[in-house]
């Protein structure tokens, strides 16, 4: 989910995805995303940013049975907009379920518009600065100590690559993001504010298990761009190796609730995410069979 927004930044890469191309080419015609933010930046100002991350050893193998990969119409796009997924993915089939989707000390937690933290204002108990480049200052330069290990391998392989992986926001208390949206409340009204920050309880950045990345060198941060920065490019091929996956896919907000977020980075361990890229299931929603949050109840 996303941001603190604390600016971050980072290096060079490949080459970007048709769908990506077809989204800059229509942000430069000047239609415009609104870019829904599951965390927040500290100040209810300049872009959008958008959005709302058990332990380091291996995890037994999951065997879901994804629902069917499909994509959602983004809001004018260019080009023909592929068939939307349904708002309610069906359950996947007798999934063994090793870890609790409910349980904040949980690396297979699920948070989103429907589903909030419990209880409201929880801390995980282990949190701890990784050792990796970041912009974060701060709670927001925390992780949980297994998420914080895996960024660390991450961020590492990422160098041996020539990608320059930043660490731009992870852990966001509860008090922060009560001020954030009541600021956004204040300035916007709570419509408005509810398509710019997660509300209170509702942020994976709350639990330790997420953070938002940025490029070396700054590049786009924080914007739809950023989906063609080396970061980006190199995590949506290679996070999952690492138990990692990019939470709001490209065209699943009907499902997440939030539009694409190239930069935020959820842990659910190596086996469930390496198991979720080689089915092609896009969202951890359909993955753990849990219904779609397009929107708060």
């Amino acid at each position: 989910m996303c941001h603190d927004c604390s600016a971050g930044t980072a290096a060079p890469l490949g080459a970007p995805a048709a769908s990506r191309r077809s989204f800059a080419r229509f942000l430069a015609a000047g239609a415009g995303l609104t870019v829904l933010a599951a965390c927040t930046p500290e100040a209810p100002a300049q872009v959008p940013p958008s959005s709302a991350s058990a332990s380091a050893t291996s995890h037994p193998p999951v065997t879901p049975t994804p629902t069917p990969e499909s994509t959602t119409a983004a809001p004018a796009p260019e080009a023909a907009a592929p068939a939307a997924p349904s708002p309610t993915p069906s359950p996947s089939a007798a999934l063994p379920r090793q870890f609790s989707l409910t349980d904040p000390d949980s690396p297979w937690l699920i948070v989103n518009k429907h589903r909030p933290l419990v209880p409201a204002d929880y801390v995980p108990a282990d949190l701890v600065r990784p050792s990796i480049a970041m912009t974060a200052s701060g709670e927001a330069s925390l992780l949980n100590s297994t998420t914080a290990a895996a960024a660390e391998a991450m961020f590492a392989a990422a160098a041996r690559d020539g990608v320059a992986m930043v660490l731009a926001s992870g852990y966001r208390s509860y008090a922060t993001q009560v001020a954030t949206y009541n600021g956004y409340v204040a300035a916007r009204g709570q419509a408005d504010a509810d398509t710019a920050s997660a509300r209170p309880g509702h942020s994976e950045h709350q639990t330790g298990w997420a953070f938002d990345i940025a490029d070396g060198n700054g590049a786009c941060g924080f914007q739809p761009c950023f989906a063609d920065q080396p970061s980006a490019v190199w995590a949506k091929a290679n996070a999952h190796r690492f138990g990692f996956v990019v939470r709001y896919p490209w065209m699943f907000h009907p499902v997440t609730g939030y539009y694409y977020e190239p930069w935020h980075l959820r842990y659910i361990g190596v086996e469930a995410a390496t198991d979720m890229a080689n089915r092609g299931v896009n969202t951890v929603e359909e993955y753990f069979g849990v219904e779609a949050a397009p929107g708060y109840p």
